[in-house]
């Protein structure tokens, strides 16, 4: 009994000369703490260690350049790539029409909106979001999801909001293009064509 008695206040002697010589060194009770918590990050952190390790021995620490941001993906260009390949719709996009007349324009678009058109329908599933037509008036309730639905002019308040569809809003439900080959940038839309002779 006597002997676990000694030993509880040895143990408890040695704690607080412990905690009066870390006080000591750090200069301040304050200081003790913000050595132990700089101790706990080096040993969770290694690269705040090394940082740490470099001050140490007196060499200037630079941070680590951040990594290229990842390139973006391609996929939602494939369609576009669709409707070039089967309408020229970029072509007809870029091109410079402010000499062309009227009805050069009108019969461009008339066969461009023909082939785009057959080229959507046999490569996506799109839908309207909203029943109805432009001009219903429709019911908004609470939840919607301001994704697919956006509500414009006086809004005031919580949902439900009511008022006349401006646009049913386009859904794609189903996607049929297929991936690119192994390899192949996405984010050409069509190559550059060369005729050799």
């Amino acid at each position: 009994m006597e002997y676990g008695i000694g030993a509880a206040i040895g143990a408890g002697v040695v704690l607080f000369l412990g905690f009066v010589m870390a006080t000591a060194r750090a200069g301040s009770f304050g200081n003790a703490v913000r050595g132990l918590t700089v101790a706990g990050r080096a040993n969770a952190d290694p690269a705040f260690n090394a940082r740490l390790v470099a001050l140490e021995g007196g060499a200037e620490v630079k941070p680590a350049a951040p990594p290229p941001p990842p390139k973006p993906s391609g996929a939602p260009l494939r369609m576009l790539a669709v409707l070039q390949a089967e309408s020229r719709l970029v072509d007809f996009l870029l091109e410079d029409i402010s000499g062309a007349s009227d009805e050069q324009i009108g019969q461009a678009v008339r066969e461009v909106h023909k082939k785009a058109q057959d080229a959507l329908k046999r490569h996506a599933v799109i839908e309207t979001i909203l029943p109805g037509n432009e001009g219903d008036s429709t019911t908004v309730a609470a939840g919607f999801d301001p994704s697919a639905i956006r509500v414009v002019g006086n809004v005031a308040g919580a949902p439900p909001f009511t008022g006349a569809i401006n646009h049913p809003g386009w859904k794609v439900r189903e996607l049929k293009v297929a991936a690119p080959p192994a390899g192949a940038d996405e984010f050409v839309l069509q190559p550059a064509e060369i005729q050799v002779a």
